[in-house]
């Protein structure tokens, strides 16, 4: 879709309309798809082992998400190592004796990439309740929207709360979770416990939270397949979305719309738990600026909200942190051809099994098995892919037992995107934990399913009412992603 396009769109959502803010019919009926498949050819296709296509590695272990793509052309490996080490370079206090490295905070929530990502895995909450929150952290914004209709800011303190400040500068707040079990039972009797999360923002350092803040937990994804999601033709994802569930199977997915600061206009969004980000370079310079307090040419000014004297007041260079645009370039070309590993050997009549119940109960309407890449300029090799990433890239209401009540752009309270699973029967190894969902709540695959509601509460109640041996056997069909 063209911006042009984009932009008269978004202006329609700002007024509330409910047409396709990206190119739907206000019947709901799918744009010009442009030649790509459509659901049901998508859900026909047969899911092997390469889950990326030709870009698949085999690897397992606590480094299998650490690879350069397969295919990858010859002279990708020296600016993918020099990436790699930027996403795991620890960052200092600015001035420092090697000035590219230097830039941390004033205010942040880690020193490097790694720190949220260990190993481009997947984050996790805290073991205790006051224990560090080091691979998660909370976004914060107040009712409204910005002047592009994003999440408006908390005045004081900006719209994430940074738990961790250079010498001299005052945190902004800490941040505590408890949990409550909620026991329940299967219609065949068999005992199960969910733990709902309960979450403070403690000791505000710049003044009281304003009446109605509005708190999302976020634990950090796992970073695998990212250029794969990239290189999803717009049309195709905009074909795949039913606003109005004009086909009647309850699962309503829609578009997010968010601003494309990159190309000054609005855009598609892909990443993030609520698709906000439209592309990886915005993405990765969006967390460098948040999450580690590094400038660069798309947020040029330091991270110190208004109130935040001691934070204006302390030692900075001349010049963006990330001034480099080869430093730049290498870091997402790196984030985009991280390979997804290779599905280990099925066993006999298991992984069919497992994935009959998959597809019967429903869950393969939002976490769509197969998606195709389009013409990608930046990096050929992930053009063309036939790919099996689960997911449909849209946003769905999962109910209000996952609700966090925080809007972001088009995304309400309830909504998530759907996230991918590819990836996800390795976290045990990559990451040495199960824990799942946007706030790591799900101590496993089963838990995660049995929090979902909204669109998916036909799902999972299918899945409640499965027979104990066919809900084992779509565990493990999951546990082989």
């Amino acid at each position: 879709m063209k911006a042009g396009r984009l932009l008269a769109l978004f202006g329609a959502i700002a007024s509330g309309a409910i047409i396709a803010a990206a190119g739907l019919a206000q019947d709901g009926a799918p744009p010009d798809a442009q030649g790509w498949p459509g659901r049901a050819e998508l859900l026909a296709q047969p899911i092997g082992a390469d889950l990326g296509g030709a870009t698949t590695r085999d690897g397992g272990g606590a480094t299998a998400f650490t690879f350069m793509i397969e295919n990858a052309e010859r002279g990708r490996r020296r600016p993918f190592f020099f990436g790699n080490r930027l996403f795991n370079t620890n960052w200092t206090v600015a001035p420092a004796s090697v000035r590219s490295f230097d830039g941390l905070g004033p205010i942040f929530n880690r020193s490097s990439c790694s720190g949220c990502h260990l190993r481009d895995g997947r984050g996790r909450p805290p073991d205790a309740a006051d224990g560090p929150f080091d691979s998660m952290l909370f976004r914060i914004s107040v009712p409204g929207t910005d002047p592009h209709g994003g999440p408006l800011p908390v005045p004081g303190y900006g719209d994430q709360v940074g738990d961790r400040a250079i010498l001299g500068v005052a945190p902004e707040a800490h941040t505590r979770v408890t949990y409550v079990e909620l026991p329940g039972a299967y219609p065949d009797g068999t005992p199960y416990s969910l733990r709902r999360p309960s979450y403070e923002i403690l000791e505000p350092a710049y003044g009281a939270f304003p009446a109605g803040m509005m708190v999302s937990p976020r634990v950090a994804p796992a970073v695998i397949g990212l250029g794969l999601l990239e290189a999803v033709p717009e049309a195709l994802i905009l074909g795949l979305a039913d606003p109005d569930d004009a086909d009647g199977d309850g699962v309503s997915g829609r578009p997010n719309i968010a601003w494309d600061a990159v190309a000054e206009a609005p855009a598609l969004g892909r990443f993030g738990w609520k698709a906000n980000q439209p592309g990886l370079l915005q993405q990765n310079l969006g967390a460098a600026f948040g999450d580690i307090g590094l400038t660069s040419r798309l947020h040029p000014e330091e991270n110190c909200a208004e109130a935040q004297a001691d934070c204006a007041a302390a030692a900075r260079g001349s010049e963006h942190d990330l001034a480099d645009e080869a430093f730049i370039e290498k870091l997402t070309l790196y984030t985009r051809i991280i390979a997804v590993p290779r599905r280990p050997p099925p066993r006999a009549g298991r992984r069919r099994a497992g994935e009959a119940a998959f597809r019967a109960v429903g869950c393969a309407a939002c976490h769509m098995p197969t998606l195709v890449t389009g013409a990608f300029p930046e990096v050929p090799e992930l053009a063309g892919q036939t790919i099996h990433p689960f997911t449909d890239l849209l946003l769905h209401d999962m109910g209000e037992g996952l609700a966090d009540g925080r809007p972001d752009f088009r995304a309400d309270g309830r909504e998530w995107r759907t996230a991918p699973l590819w990836g996800i029967g390795l976290y045990p190894e990559t990451n040495g934990h199960r824990f799942l969902l946007h706030d790591g709540r799900a101590r496993g695959l089963e838990e995660a399913i049995l929090w979902h509601g909204g669109e998916a509460q036909a799902a999972r109640s299918a899945f409640m009412a499965l027979p104990a041996a066919d809900r084992a056997a779509l565990i493990r069909f999951l546990e082989t992603l």
